[in-house]
Order: structure tokens, then sequence, then C-alpha cells
């Protein structure tokens, strides 16, 4: 039986992060109104997988600007597709990945990107990572992608204690609100680029350190919850 989990302040996080980052409120329902192009989330985030956002940028500018819809990527060759995104690496088994993508919509879904997580994870090369993108920046609906930003700053923060990411998407289903599912990923990514980074973070600068599981312990010169933290960080 797993032990209660203490309560957070889950508001003070979100809005202390929208301060910071300058993300607006993120009561608002932004996303809502304003969703990305479903198809395009979806390929742009196969492409990020195990590369840096610049790559995936850079990829998905010269990728989109010839195939910008599901029919276009689907008649395309291999080796074009392989040359557009060589830059995010791995790029052969990522072009493979997206033009399969590509003709399962037109297949199955008639061009258009599904809306439900068991559809989308059907797709090739989409896991759950890149479902609950294509949920939340393509259609706005509630869903929580985990990326190794998200998983780090939750084990930081400790609210939980988990080992992947997956495992980190089931236990914030659990213990996290409704209402925050859509603004974490965005904040937590960047804190995560920025101060909460994998090896020293700037918890000295950091506007949640006193709400922070390790921002605390860092302070009074104590075990931090990550091991990770506490091989590599000093006491302050």
């Amino acid at each position: 039986m797993r032990k209660p989990v203490p309560e957070f302040p889950w508001t003070a996080l979100l809005d202390r992060l929208s301060a910071l980052y300058g993300a607006g409120d993120w009561r608002v329902p932004y996303l809502r109104e304003h969703a990305e192009n479903p198809f395009q989330v979806l390929i742009g985030t196969i492409l990020s997988q195990r590369t840096k956002d610049a790559n995936t940028d850079r990829a998905s500018l010269a990728l989109f600007a010839k195939y910008p819809d599901a029919r276009s990527l689907a008649s395309a060759t291999l080796p074009r597709l392989e040359r557009l995104i060589r830059a995010t690496g791995f790029y052969r088994t990522k072009a493979k990945n997206i033009r399969a993508c590509a003709r399962a919509l037109l297949r199955d879904h008639g061009g258009k990107v599904p809306r439900s997580m068991e559809e989308l994870l059907a797709l090739p090369g989409v896991g759950p990572k890149t479902a609950n993108c294509v949920l939340v920046f393509g259609y706005g609906e509630p869903a929580i992608p985990v990326d190794t930003h998200v998983h780090r700053i939750s084990n930081r923060l400790g609210v939980l204690s988990t080992r992947t990411p997956e495992e980190t998407e089931a236990r914030l289903r659990e213990i996290l609100p409704r209402e925050f599912w859509i603004p974490l990923n965005p904040l937590l990514v960047q804190h995560g680029q920025n101060l909460c980074r994998p090896r020293n973070p700037r918890c000295e600068s950091c506007p949640v350190a006193d709400i922070c599981a390790t921002g605390r312990a860092r302070a009074r010169g104590e075990r931090t919850p990550r091991p990770e933290d506490r091989r590599r960080l000093p006491a302050m």
C-alpha cells in the first residue's frame, strides 16, 4: 500500500514559475483557444526524441516547409526525409517512423490526427510522451506529458519517488489535480532548461526553493531526495 502523499502547494508552484518565465496566467485555458496544428505537434514530438530543442526546431521548419500535412509526408521518399531531419539524430529511424505515421493517419483516420490516447499510441513511433503532447498542445486536452525535465523536477520537489518518466506520469495522474495537468509540462520544461538543470541546479536563484524538498535540503546542508543529486551537489 502506498504511503499517503503530503499536501503540495501546486498553485504556488505554478504561480511563481509563471511569473518567473512570463508565461501569463496559467489558469486561463489558452491552449484550448490557440492550440497548435495537431499533425505538426505529432511529427515534431517524434523528431524531438533524444535530441536538443534547437535541432528539433531546425529540422521541423525544414520538414514542414515541404510536407505540411499527412498526405504530402506519406508520399515523401526516405532519402529526402533523412536529409531534412538529419540534425535530430537517429534520423533514419525517425524518417521511417514519421512516414509510417503519416500513412497510418491516411489509412485509418482520413489524414487527421486522432484525439484519444488509445488511437495515438497505436501510431508508429508514438509513445506516451508524444501522445500526451498531442493531446495538450494539439487539442488543449488535459494530459501530462512527462519528459526528462518533468521527471527530474517532480522527484526533486519531493512529491514522488520514481525511476522512469513512465512511472512519473502514472504517479502524477494519481496525485496531481486535473486542473494542473495542462500547465505543468510547459512550466517545468522551462524551469528544467534554465534553473533546475540536470547538474548543479541553481537553487539559490529558484523562486520555489522553499517549497521544494531539494531546495530546502540543500539550504540546510542535508541529503537531497534524489541519489543523483547527493553525489553531484555539495551542500549550500
